[in-house]
């Protein structure tokens, strides 16, 4: 069979399908059949209870998510991914959801979790120390601690990997996207309501490579290393007398009382004040030191232990095949909603326009119409009750 030059060029050139893994919407009550509770993770007693809701303000009143509905409480709950998603050289990894901090989170996680297990995933006892590929989203306990967790899983070394500089998170009553794009060159890219937060190499970003550099084990200082870089002055002399100057002398202002009585008051003695000409403690001058070399640099060496890994990226080298959130909230009301599984930012940024976005813009005007509300109605209760107080003085003096 024979292929035209331009047919093989546009089969070359057409790109592979954006794969999807998961997308959750949970708009029916048909979401219960697809995630699970942690009912063997905690106490029956520790654990809060999820609802599907729009939430108090909302953007569509046909669009729902699960909401966290109980204070002071763990949450645990997962879903098995459509097929299993599996990192491999030339394939990235997005992970997206939304979630609403609609009684504003004082202190407890938002974030969510890709998962490892396959048949064996135990969905009932999915809790905090579940094996995970990734864990991303918000985390918050007070006024200072406000951060968007990236916590990618290293193969190489066994460990879950916090990325080293925080990232802030959106801490307000309005929904927020969240996306994650890993991508297969060992780069990575975080996304809040679609705009950039932050972007970089996984390998500065993150501790998955040893330092390429070490200290020099054979190498110390010498003992004879002057690093002090300033010395006492031997021709500094302490001034004859200087002792004998106090730090307070008697006020030379103060005179006594007219109405003293010795006999009465004792002996009137001046207040003290501090005294114009202590200086302090003595100390010598210092001057430059004659024999200082500088402080003394550890000589480094190249870190035989240091090696380059090509899979970084791949957080789901055995296969991701769940999702789930295992979280503990002070304050409750957090709603997920809009869950994506995908190796295509395009896809993701599709699936925004089609869920976040055409939501957005509702959800802010009726939050906006609530407060104007509460506004006005507190200002006529402010009014009413200077009334009454205006009323309750005219009756006084009336009788």
């Amino acid at each position: 069979m024979k292929f035209s030059s331009l047919a093989t060029a546009l089969f070359i050139a057409t790109p592979a399908a954006a794969e999807i893994y998961l997308k959750e919407q949970f708009n029916d009550d048909s979401w219960t059949d697809r995630w699970t509770e942690s009912t063997k993770w905690k106490s029956k007693s520790e654990m809060g209870t999820w609802k599907r809701t729009t939430g108090e303000f909302y953007g569509d009143e046909n669009d729902t998510g699960i909401q966290t509905s109980d204070n002071h409480r763990f949450y645990g709950i997962s879903a098995a991914l459509d097929k299993p998603y599996t990192s491999e050289a030339g394939k990235d990894l997005v992970l997206q959801y939304s979630v609403k901090l609609e009684n504003k989170l004082d202190c407890g996680g938002a974030y969510i979790k890709l998962l490892p297990g396959g048949s064996s995933f135990d969905s009932a006892k999915f809790g905090g120390d579940a094996p995970y590929g990734i864990m991303f989203g918000p985390d918050i306990c007070g006024a200072s601690n406000k951060r968007t967790h990236v916590i990618l899983h290293s193969n190489e070394k066994d460990e879950n990997l916090l990325i080293n500089k925080n990232i802030p998170c959106e801490s307000n009553n309005q929904t927020h996207l969240y996306t994650l794009l890993i991508k297969s060159d060992n780069t990575f890219e975080v996304f809040v309501d679609q705009k950039s937060v932050r972007s970089g190499k996984l390998e500065d970003e993150f501790d998955f490579l040893a330092a390429k550099e070490i200290l020099d084990p054979d190498q110390s200082k010498p003992s004879d290393w002057v690093d002090t870089e300033t010395i006492p002055d031997p021709e500094s002399v302490k001034p004859e007398g200087y002792d004998d100057i106090m730090p307070e002398i008697p006020d030379p202002d103060a005179k006594k009382p007219d109405d003293w009585d010795d006999e009465d008051d004792g002996e009137w003695e001046p207040p003290m004040v501090d005294n114009p000409d202590y200086d302090g403690p003595w100390t010598p001058k210092m001057i430059p030191n004659p024999d200082y070399k500088g402080p003394w640099v550890h000589p480094k060496i190249p870190n035989p232990d240091y090696k380059y890994d090509d899979e970084m990226f791949a957080v789901c080298k055995d296969s991701c095949t769940h999702i789930g959130f295992e979280l503990w909230q002070v304050t409750a009301g957090s709603i997920f909603d809009d869950i994506l599984v995908t190796d295509s930012l395009e896809e993701a940024q599709k699936f925004a326009q089609e869920t976040f976005f055409a939501k957005k813009d509702g959800e802010a005007e009726m939050i906006d119409a609530a407060a104007t509300e509460a506004y006005e109605a507190a200002k006529a209760a402010e009014g009413e009750e200077a009334f009454l107080d205006e009323m309750e003085m005219g009756m006084g003096d009336e009788f």
